[in-house]
């Protein structure tokens, strides 16, 4: 079905901007509401799902090498429980993906496109994704290499230009309630850091799959610490302010001069997010496909590429009606059902798989010495 290979840094570079994108922008205001000024911590600890998720899925690749969950869910719970518990990871995705279609629309057209309709914006993207998709996994990720320094570098850039507006004092006092508002602050980002099961999608096809936890676990660690770089900026910059906006690092952007004529750094910004968008879009698009042809155990993914693109685009349209449902969204219900998918779920079959290897071992080993 899927010939290509990838090397584990391509995965990294996929990976990266796949779960970072949409968190830049919401996980700052999101995590202020909770944790106030201590806002750079909570993503420490919410990391813990990243490398867990990453676990889960290395341990589960190795136990069912180059198949994917949607193939050795029928390995563990037999062919009608393995299709339903696929057919719910599936759901996710494909559901997953028409959200992160929204959020870029809701962002670009609140932002920037004031007059162009949601829906020319979310199909114009998707139908960008569909063609990068079409081109199978390793255009996908040359696709990733291609935009990876038009996502990494502005934000260094923005570091930069922004250093000069920065309020150090806007932290303290570090910890003034305590710690328990961060662990509030921790639950809503956890479930981006949850998406990073997504891995066990790409895993079966590395070159090296040995590099595959190794790359796996630092990609989770470069998310975390852009997450608590991204925080302390906007921390130093609007304060307790940080809570009461959509958007913290569009607002942070706007505020932002840089040697009297670097100004207006919204643009930056805007750069990121559509980079990452693409990205993040294309890759979560991918594994529905691929998914869903696994499902339904077709010899190729590409002829559900097109209709699969359609039914994202009347998820993304009418899945999530407008901004203050997304944001109720992100902050009470997306969390759990990312974790539940993408963790619950997958550390049940690892413990499955695990027993079941372990008694057929039992049992071989039995009727070794009963033979002798």
């Amino acid at each position: 079905m899927e010939k290509g290979k990838i090397s584990a840094l391509q995965m990294l570079m996929l990976i990266y901007p796949t779960i970072i994108a949409t968190g830049i922008l919401s996980v700052p205001a999101i995590v202020a509401q909770f944790a106030g000024n201590d806002s750079w911590f909570p993503p420490i600890i919410a990391s813990s799902a990243g490398f867990l998720a990453v676990f889960i899925a290395d341990r589960l690749h190795k136990l069912y090498p180059g198949k994917t969950l949607i193939q050795y869910s029928e390995d563990i719970l037999g062919r009608i429980m393995g299709k339903l518990v696929s057919f719910l990871v599936l759901f996710f995705y494909i559901e997953i993906t028409g959200s992160i279609s929204r959020l870029y629309s809701e962002f670009i057209v609140t932002s920037f496109l004031f007059t162009t309709p949601q829906i020319v914006v979310i199909a114009s993207m998707l139908f960008l994704c569909a063609i990068c998709v079409y081109g199978g996994l390793e255009v996908l990720l040359r696709t990733a290499q291609l935009l990876f320094p038009f996502f990494v570098l502005p934000i260094a850039l923005f570091i930069l230009f922004s250093a000069s507006d920065f309020q150090f004092g806007n932290i303290l006092p570090i910890f003034e309630n305590g710690i328990i508002p961060s662990l509030k602050g921790a639950v809503p980002p956890s479930g981006w850091f949850a998406e990073f099961f997504i891995i066990s999608f790409f895993l079966p096809f590395l070159s090296s799959k040995e590099k595959g936890l190794k790359y796996g676990m630092l990609s989770v660690l470069i998310v975390m610490i852009t997450l608590v770089i991204v925080n302390l900026i906007v921390t130093f910059v609007l304060g307790y302010a940080t809570a009461s906006k959509i958007y913290p690092l569009m607002n942070v952007g706007r505020y932002t001069v840089f040697a009297s004529f670097f100004e207006n750094m919204e643009a930056v910004v805007m750069t990121v997010w559509i980079a990452g968008a693409f990205v993040k879009i294309s890759a979560f698009y991918y594994v529905a496909v691929l998914g869903l042809a696994q499902w339904l155990k077709l010899s190729d993914y590409r002829p559900v590429v097109w209709p699969m693109g359609i039914l994202m685009v009347q998820f993304a349209y009418w899945g999530l009606p407008n901004t203050v449902v997304i944001q109720h969204y992100e902050v009470a219900g997306f969390p759990i059902y990312s974790v539940s998918i993408q963790i619950l779920i997958p550390f049940i079959l690892l413990v499955i798989a695990f027993l079941r290897k372990k008694g057929l071992k039992e049992q071989s080993s039995k009727k070794g010495v009963q033979s002798t």
